[in-house]
């Protein structure tokens, strides 16, 4: 099934009638004065207040304690469902949200389940809410906010940054907003706002507040270095190198690696859809003479939870016939990566083509097709942790742009490193999968198998990710899903618990599109411009 026929047309549709105006109405939105009762400023105040600040139990009790009074209150409602979204409860935020949709109709109160849908997955649904409130001519600061989380998703560039502005221009203080606009800040302008955020109040947990600091000492350390960006030396803007077979055992195939050469050092590295950037062992990285700049926390599947790493600078990555030069890279503290050597992302190739011709057990990297006015392209090698420009707000500012070429591709949602597939499992409506070449076989979440078959438990199966072993693994039985133009069937599939990678996208991450699928297939990935084509040739496939 491709993007338009899951109905996710809804989002072209929309867009062309979406306006900043502040004057038009609809009539399924009450207006801002009867939506809004007599309220108490303290006790509302006190609990946004605590939201912000992270005591999140504390602002459910002032929203509660404000509702004894205002008992059809939208203001509550809508913060008492950021609060739990923000505990990653989403079955709470749910009940929630409904609840507060029976007591108002308004504009605030749509926003909020709107939210709700973003995090269940329905992201068309999500986005009418967000279109309607907006087209209404209400200010509501989290509509713009919504908007702008999808439009980046499909490669909407310009439009988010317009959305997430005004969404600032509205509403300062809203620390959602605020991490959202950070995005947009020149490197010294993030590093000032980084800051101030850690001095001051905030609702991180320990983990967040973790990562924000080792991301800000990366970038002061990245302000003080001399040398350029990450930049590609090479001449050339394409090549075609060898997929490295990496065994199991003598019989069976695991994944495809590739040879990076590491400041002049050959390491052999898991090509891995589901992983960001260069990660190796600590081994690797002394072998090339690579040392820490700045401590940092890695994080896949598995019960042991965030691993430690540290990033460093190399002088040297050289893949095939290209050269790149001070590239950033993390190193865990391990002696292996998920039992490998290390991985490395496919999304450090956004700036080209990338083509995963697995029958042929080649990657061939071209130049993307240019945009119209676009005179050249700046290559580098990328990964979410770089920040080689310093102006971020010029460099990623274009809408997507779809070539003649690629009007057959899918239209996929990329949330920072993971491309999500749109993919229906029988006949329910379509769910979002995750592309993960580094994953054997396809996974399913518990929750999504049960809609279409029986789930049980499963202690034979062991399934380890970068962070240890996976605790509690089920068994699904036969499960037909659809992706792109192709339709396959599992006679059964291994399910697990995909909440912590949903939680970290933002969205329902309902499975995986995994390696022993994934190999049959000539795969182009565009993740500039959040499209994707898939092409199966059982005549080639036979002929392996």
């Amino acid at each position: 099934m491709t993007f338009r026929a899951s109905g996710l047309g809804l989002i072209f549709a929309l867009i062309s009638a979406f306006s900043f105006s502040q004057s038009a109405a609809t009539p399924a939105l009450t207006s801002p004065a009867s939506a809004l009762p007599v309220q108490s400023p303290n006790l509302l105040g006190d609990a946004r207040l605590l939201y912000r600040k992270g005591d999140f139990d504390g602002a459910i009790a002032k929203y509660q304690e404000f509702l004894t009074g205002h008992p059809r209150s939208p203001d509550a409602y809508a913060g008492m469902v950021r609060v739990y979204l923000r505990q990653k409860n989403v079955e709470l935020a749910a009940q929630t949200a409904d609840q507060g949709l029976a007591q108002s109709a308004s504009p605030r109160m749509h926003v909020a389940h709107a939210e709700v849908y973003f995090r269940q997955g329905k992201i068309a649904e999500a986005e009418k809410e967000w279109v309607d409130v907006v087209n209404s001519g209400y200010p509501e600061a989290r509509a713009y906010l919504g908007l702008a989380r999808l439009r980046t998703a499909i490669g909407m560039h310009k439009t988010a940054k317009r959305m997430i502005d005004k969404a600032h221009q509205f509403d300062p203080d809203d620390p959602d907003i605020q991490e959202e606009w950070m995005d947009t800040l020149s490197r010294p302008e993030r590093v000032k706002y980084l800051e101030a955020a850690l001095a001051g109040d905030n609702n991180w947990d320990p983990d967040q507040r973790a990562d924000v600091a080792s991301y800000l000492a990366y970038l002061k350390e990245r302000s003080q270095t001399k040398g350029s960006p990450c930049r590609l030396l090479s001449k050339g803007a394409a090549t075609e190198t060898p997929l490295l077979r990496l065994l199991e055992d003598p019989s069976h195939l695991r994944g495809y690696g590739l040879a990076v050469y590491l400041n002049g050092h050959k390491s052999s590295l898991m090509l891995d859809t589901g992983s960001t950037g260069i990660l190796v062992k600590r081994s690797i990285a002394e072998h090339a003479g690579i040392s820490k700049i700045t401590e940092t926390k890695v994080m896949g599947i598995g019960k042991k939870g965030r691993r430690d790493a540290y990033v460093g600078i190399a002088d040297s990555i050289r893949i095939g016939a290209l050269e790149f030069q001070n590239c950033p890279i993390e190193v865990m503290e391990s002696r292996s990566v998920a039992g490998e050597d290390g991985l490395i992302g496919a999304d450090v190739f956004e700036d080209f083509l990338v083509d995963l011709d697995f029958p042929s057990e080649k990657l061939r990297l071209s130049e993307l097709p240019k945009r119209p006015g676009e005179s050249r392209q700046n290559l580098a090698l990328k990964s979410e942790d770089d920040d080689s420009n310093d102006d971020p707000a010029e460099s990623d500012s274009q809408d997507r742009y779809i070539a003649p070429e690629m009007q057959s591709f899918t239209h996929i949602f990329r949330f920072g490193h993971q491309l999500l597939v749109p993919t229906t499992i029988g006949d329910v409506p379509y769910r979002l999968f995750a592309l993960d070449t580094g994953s054997l076989v396809n996974f399913i979440s518990p929750a999504a198998a049960r809609e279409v078959t029986k789930v049980h438990g499963d202690s034979d199966t062991i399934v380890e990710g970068i962070s240890g072993r996976v605790d509690k693994v089920y068994s699904a039985n036969k499960a037909v899903l659809t992706f792109g133009k192709l339709r396959q069937e599992n006679q059964d599939m291994t399910a697990i618990d995909t909440r912590p990678i949903s939680d970290s996208v933002g969205t329902e991450v309902s499975g995986f599109l995994g390696f022993t699928l994934l190999r049959m297939l000539d795969i182009k990935i565009d993740y500039r411009d959040a499209l994707i084509d898939f092409h199966y040739d059982p005549k080639r496939w036979a002929n392996r």
